[in-house]
């Protein structure tokens, strides 16, 4: 393959129908039979990212190792694929228009009137290219956000259009994924709006080459006829996405449905090799056979959408196959952990996992869910907020400093044990000026993170304002906690344990970020295999206890 080859996801009927899980699968087929592939989100809302939106707007926001803050789509593709993610990977209609207006107010378009097309597609086209351009990859994936027919996707739309045109035939190709509904009073699937859905993208001036129809029914042969007919698609291009137990299965799915050989048709690849895909069918193998089940607390702000915690519950299940275990993962809403009658529950988890987030709301439940697994030996895990709430609680608890805590949730506090950085300090604007991306942190030699890691050096992404105190450093070292990781540059204090505990660890950084299919992160791996123990003790001692 000489030139970089471009294949475009687009949605329609429905959001939510799994485009992102649709790219990210065809990536990994893709990538197993030989081919360099990247995927990148165009997201078609006027935030210029992510970073300053709510979670329950839009689940977890994901950094990638160059600091960017992206969708959390781009997690799937680095599960899925292994292979890191840059701020390349993520556009939005902010950013577009952002870099626009200051092209425009630079002169650079000397002195003409600017327009949604050519100035704003062209952005576009620039953009989707980046990647391609660099010479890293034999095929790009761009999944465009939104369904076709939504105004905010229409220049998305119509910079594709163009950028086809002038790739020419068998460079780029159109992938509509689209919804198949039942209708269980008439008891059967309808095409209508997934033919409507086709309409609606031509008359954009786009032909979707493969159509991937998601249905909780198995389609017939004459319904794939119907598609194709009606839809003006080839038969073998009618590829169903039923719905699956779990997105790793879906790759294995659009494999036997042909996804790939089609798509690498399409773009004039004729001599591909077979795909090498055992380590993912080990991977499935372990997760869907466990020898042991585990029950792990997840204490969040944000637990009524579970996507503001993707990262984190999908490094659970790459965690549980590694140790042949199923992970029962409880989310728990800090608030409510401020009930005694709802802590007392607590005592009944294998491991307890404080979550990150922002602000003071629900700080004390988190709190109080530390103290509970630090008093009863639980396995604890804190991440980032969750590491802070593990110094405050140690503080007022151990130090006996009454009303310590952060100043982010209390700015006149007598002892604040966590600070705003130093390099925080006269930043005054949102989004994208936190501590972003991947920094360095030196272990402790015999530590618990040593041991875990297997290496003194580590790096790992961040996303915080506020750090450790050092100032109470030494007074919390001589009462038995540990700074066992620090970043070698800044000297802040990256990890903390107590090595008295069974399993106590939080972390500033954000781990789960890293983790993947072929590369679980070793401190969940090592936290499984914690609450494993764990249960393990109290059948034994429960046992005891019976005879």
């Amino acid at each position: 393959m000489n030139a970089t080859k471009y294949v475009f996801v687009t949605g329609g009927v429905t959001s939510s129908l799994g485009k992102g899980i649709i790219a990210a699968s065809l990536a990994k087929l893709l990538q197993a039979r030989g081919y360099r592939v990247t995927i990148q989100k165009l997201d078609p809302y006027i935030n210029v990212d992510p970073g300053t939106l709510n979670p329950y707007e839009h689940g977890e926001c994901y950094v990638t190792e160059d600091g960017a803050e992206t969708d959390l789509d781009l997690g799937h593709y680095e599960r899925f694929l292994n292979v890191s993610t840059s701020q390349a990977n993520n556009v939005t209609t902010g950013r577009i228009y952002q870099s626009v207006i200051e092209k425009e107010r630079r002169g650079d378009f000397l002195g003409k009137t600017v327009q949604v097309v050519p100035h704003i597609t062209n952005e576009i086209k620039e953009r989707i290219q980046l990647l391609g351009n660099t010479g890293q990859y034999d095929i790009v994936i761009t999944e465009i956000g939104g369904t076709v027919g939504d105004i905010e996707s229409l220049p998305y739309i119509e910079a594709v259009r163009q950028l086809l045109w002038e790739l020419g035939e068998g460079n780029g190709i159109v992938i509509h994924l689209t919804l198949v509904p039942f209708l269980s009073a008439a008891g059967e699937l309808k095409t209508k709006p997934t033919q409507h859905s086709v309409k609606t993208l031509m008359e954009s001036g786009i032909k979707a080459d493969i159509l991937v129809c998601r249905t909780e029914h198995e389609l017939s042969d004459e319904i794939r006829q119907k598609l194709a007919l009606f839809c003006n698609v080839k038969r073998e291009a009618v590829i169903q996405s039923i719905d699956a137990k779990t997105i790793y299965d879906v790759p294995l799915l659009m494999l036997e449905e042909g996804l790939d050989v089609v798509a690498l048709e399409k773009l004039k690849i004729t001599d591909y090799p077979e795909p090498s895909l055992d380590k993912w069918r080990d991977f499935i193998k372990r997760f869907k056979n466990p020898t042991q089940e585990v029950n792990i607390a997840l204490i969040g702000k944000y637990v009524e959408l579970q996507d503001s915690y993707k990262s984190i519950l999908e490094a659970f299940i790459h965690a549980g196959a590694k140790n042949e275990v199923k992970v029962h993962v409880h989310p728990i809403s800090s608030e409510d952990l401020e009930d005694k009658k709802i802590q007392e529950k607590l005592f009944n988890f294998d491991g307890i996992l404080v979550a990150p987030g922002f602000g003071e709301r629900g700080i004390e439940g988190k709190i109080n869910a530390v103290k509970i697994a630090r008093e009863n030996n639980i396995p604890f895990f804190g991440i980032c907020l969750g590491m802070q709430m593990a110094v405050i609680e140690f503080a007022r608890n151990v130090l006996h400093l009454e009303n310590a805590n952060s100043v982010e949730m209390d700015s006149k506090t007598p002892f604040p044990v966590i600070d705003l950085m130093e390099s925080q300090r006269k930043i005054s604007k949102k989004g994208g000026t936190m501590r972003l991306g991947a920094w360095d942190c030196t272990l402790q030699e015999g530590s618990l993170a040593n041991s875990i890691y297997k290496k003194i050096k580590i790096s790992e992404r961040h996303r915080h304002r506020y750090e450790f105190n050092n100032d109470y450093l030494d007074q919390m070292t001589q009462h038995g906690l540990v700074a066992s990781g620090v970043n070698p540059d800044k000297n802040l204090v990256e990890v903390i344990e107590l090595p008295d505990h069974p399993w106590f660890v939080g972390v500033q950084y954000h781990p789960e970020y890293k983790s993947t299919v072929a590369n679980p992160h070793p401190l969940f791996v090592a936290f499984v295999s914690a609450a494993q123990k764990h249960h393990n003790s109290k059948i034994t001692n429960n046992a005891e206890i019976n005879k």
